[in-house]
């Protein structure tokens, strides 16, 4: 059975056909995060550690780690800092073990920068995924010899000098090529991880057939485990949760062995919650005085003030269970276990102090 295996010092995640989904975290990542990057040019990593701890709680088993951040403001002082290949290195180096520092998490090296993927390498404790190859020449060239030399799996994109084909059997071939490529410098085909690249679905109506026929034949024909940006399959649609919520169990179910993702339902935060009570007051409706947010926004169904996992997350663990990949499905009622409240811990059932109340 193929297996995949992405260790950190002390944790051991596995890619496999036989294993539970592997979800990698894809918060801690500048782009089109504003706030990030900023902090990032500052120097604060405190929302990296937070992004970190958060994701693991969710249910993330491997960490994505990228660099690629644009340092506006210190362009003005030092033209090197427009050059990515100055960036990245260093911060890359500073992510990773800002990261090591709070969780054991496996991680995930993830820039297009060769300086920053090694430096991310050397960094990372254990056995990292890196990400990426592709089926150009020159990232070949650089980045499997990479590989080699660290002994990591690799996420391979199907997409070559000729960019990303709409033809399903161009990025088959294209992933075909990468495997084959990587047999010559003596990586194994299960250290490799194939991303087919998810169309969004909004602009190609076959979109999810063609990732579902891909994951298919490269399980069968290449033998390799698989992944993929999963909301990409729903950019630019309403309800992108309910999409990512479908896609993600019917891909699971044709074989797709991994997705890089955001694994916690973002927290409901005070400017939200400060409409939702004057929408209320307008509505001549009286809360009872005290009421807390995190209550508030519980039975009002708009989700919690804290992170947590998302419904993406449910979704998976359900396929899972169905797919024998949670045996007994303790990992399912795990995550359905509903924490007590503060004062309740030791009550049972119906809220009562203590146990069943003998009859008379």
């Amino acid at each position: 059975m193929v297996r995949t295996v992405v260790e950190s010092k002390t944790k051991t995640a596995l890619i496999g056909f036989d294993q539970p989904f592997c979800v990698i975290g894809e918060r801690i990542n500048p782009t089109g995060r504003k706030v990030l990057n900023e902090e990032l040019e500052r120097g604060d990593f405190s929302r990296v550690q937070a992004d970190a701890i958060a994701q693991v709680a969710a249910g993330a088993t491997v960490l994505d780690i990228n660099s690629g951040a644009v340092f506006s403001n210190k362009m003005a002082e030092d033209p090197r800092y427009a050059d990515n290949n100055f960036v990245e290195p260093e911060l890359m180096r500073q992510l990773v073990e800002t990261v090591q520092a709070v969780t054991d998490c496996p991680l995930c090296i993830d820039s297009s920068v060769p300086g920053a993927l090694e430096n991310g390498l050397a960094a990372a404790e254990g056995r990292p995924l890196l990400n990426s190859v592709t089926g150009e020449e020159e990232r070949l060239e650089l980045v499997l010899p990479l590989v080699k030399k660290y002994n990591v799996p690799v996420v391979a994109i199907s997409n070559d000098d000729t960019g990303i084909s709409e033809d399903p059997d161009v990025r088959f071939a294209v992933a075909k090529k990468i495997v084959e490529r990587a047999a010559d410098f003596g990586i194994p085909a299960h250290d490799i991880v194939v991303d087919p690249l998810v169309m969004p679905i909004g602009a190609m109506g076959t979109a999810g057939l063609q990732v579902f026929t891909l994951v298919r034949r490269l399980r069968e024909e290449l033998g390799v485990n698989t992944t993929c940006g999963a909301s990409n399959i729903s950019f630019g649609l309403p309800n992108r949760h309910g999409i990512n919520n479908a896609f993600l169990p019917m891909a699971m179910g044709v074989g797709m062995t991994s997705a890089i993702m955001n694994p916690v339902a973002l927290p409901v935060g005070p400017t939200k919650i400060a409409e939702k009570r004057a929408e209320i007051e307008a509505a001549g409706i009286v809360l009872p005085e005290g009421m807390d947010d995190e209550t508030l926004v519980t039975l009002f169904g708009m989700g919690s003030t804290l992170p947590r996992a998302g419904k993406e997350m449910e979704a998976i663990r359900a396929a899972n269970f169905l797919t024998n990949n949670d045996e007994g499905g303790g990992e399912w009622i795990k995550f359905n276990r509903v924490a007590p409240k503060a004062g309740q811990e030791n009550r049972g059932r119906a809220g009562r102090t203590g146990g069943r109340r003998r009859r008379a």
